[in-house]
């Protein structure tokens, strides 16, 4: 049922509301989607599109986690934050089936809508659609601005996703087509998406400073027992992510903490067999709320992404959030890091000479000087910095300055 926030939130005007196209779930591990949305819904009222998912998900969903996925919505989240779910048949990646995917989307945006602003006709626009979904469904509902914000090069992961590349690849096609405005996460990935000579601005991931600016007096886990120095990684554990690293962090004797779900299938044995050393804890996923928690047990922040088409385009999240709590951090050299242009971050892609970053860095790692030169850079990338930045876009600006 709908909160009594609805009132206050929902019913102006549809030419308050800005919908956002997810790829991923707003109550699954909060990632760049959920805290963009976040964001713009400090500056108006938002609807949040979850990624469609069938019946089948949903009961696989529920054995594996012993929780119940969330209906289709709408649901109110906060007064100015709504989330819907769109449900799709099984399948729904297949070539005779996809082709519903986009118009069963499209009906439950149309019918959200009518229940969050019922005074307006349903041919009235919405103030602004932001798809972050390569197919994005411009169609679904009239928008006064549409602006794609690229979070990721689905084309070049499209292995990993599953989905085969000629399809994504034309659906971004017709998603640019369809486009007032184009963003992308990366400089890699605006470089691309630039190709065909469309502008496309750069509005890169940020952190939320607030979230980590007690860290240190944050409630310890009772899960974790390990011996300081601790090297932590929080994310997810799949393809995107080079074991090797991992373990020659744990091969170097240093603590290490492994934050996140794994994917389905990803390198079990090696996962597990990692996580079976006495100096590794593994915790599997955690809710956003209680990461500054683990976060106060580690010295140093990991982001050992393997080197691939994918990755190169990605901008990862972790690293500005172990900056945020004042963590040093190792990473594998990515075009992000070089753009974000700081000594606070050390690079490596050798096995050897990412452990031993590490091990240099696990005991200065809490140095006070060096603690508030961390926060106050990852503060001058907070997400509300990014919001600003897509708003500027919904509003028809033609210039986004992006806070370095």
């Amino acid at each position: 049922m709908l909160g009594s926030t609805v009132s206050s939130a929902f019913t102006r005007s549809r030419r308050d509301l800005l919908v956002y196209v997810a790829t991923t779930p707003y109550h699954g591990p909060a990632g760049t989607d959920r805290h963009v949305a976040d964001a713009l819904s400090r500056r108006a009222p938002v609807v949040y599109v979850d990624p469609p998912t069938s019946l089948v998900n949903r009961v696989r969903t529920r054995r594996s986690t012993g929780t119940s996925p969330p209906g289709r919505g709408p649901r109110v989240v906060s007064e100015t934050l709504a989330v819907i779910s769109p449900r799709v048949p099984p399948a729904i990646s297949r070539a005779l089936v996809h082709p519903l995917e986009a118009p069963l989307v499209a009906r439950a945006i149309r019918q959200a809508l009518r229940r969050l602003a019922p005074q307006d006709p349903g041919s009235a626009p919405v103030r602004g659609v932001v798809s972050a979904h390569v197919a994005a469904p411009w169609s679904a509902v009239p928008a006064l601005r549409r602006v794609y914000f690229a979070t990721d090069d689905h084309v070049a992961g499209a292995d990993l996703l599953g989905v085969p590349r000629a399809r994504l690849a034309r659906q971004e096609r017709a998603t640019l087509r369809g486009a007032d405005a184009v963003a992308a996460v990366s400089p890699v990935l605006a470089e691309r998406l630039a190709e065909g000579g469309r502008r496309v601005h750069l509005v890169p991931n940020g952190c939320a400073p607030e979230a980590y600016a007690d860290v240190d007096d944050a409630p310890l886990p009772t899960d974790v027992s390990l011996r300081p120095p601790v090297a932590g990684f929080v994310g997810f554990l799949n393809d995107r992510i080079e074991l090797t690293l991992l373990e020659a962090v744990a091969d170097a004797g240093i603590s290490l903490l492994l934050v996140g779900p794994q994917a389905s299938g990803h390198r079990s044995d090696r996962v597990h067999a990692l996580a079976a050393r006495p100096n590794v804890c593994w915790v599997g996923a955690r809710a956003f709320e209680e990461l500054p928690g683990y976060l106060r047990l580690i010295d140093v922040g990991l982001t050992p992404y393997a080197d691939t088409a994918f990755n190169r385009a990605s901008f990862p999240l972790k690293t500005l959030e172990y900056l945020a709590a004042g963590r040093p951090v190792v990473s594998t050299p990515l075009p992000a890091t070089e753009w974000l242009d700081t000594d606070l971050i050390r690079t490596a892609i050798e096995p050897a000479d990412f452990a031993a970053q590490v091990v240099a860095l696990s005991t200065s790692g809490r140095i006070p000087e060096q603690v508030r030169a961390r926060r106050a850079f990852a503060g001058s990338h907070s997400w509300a910095a990014r919001a600003e930045a897509l708003e500027a876009l919904l509003s028809l600006q033609t210039s986004v300055e992006v806070i370095r």
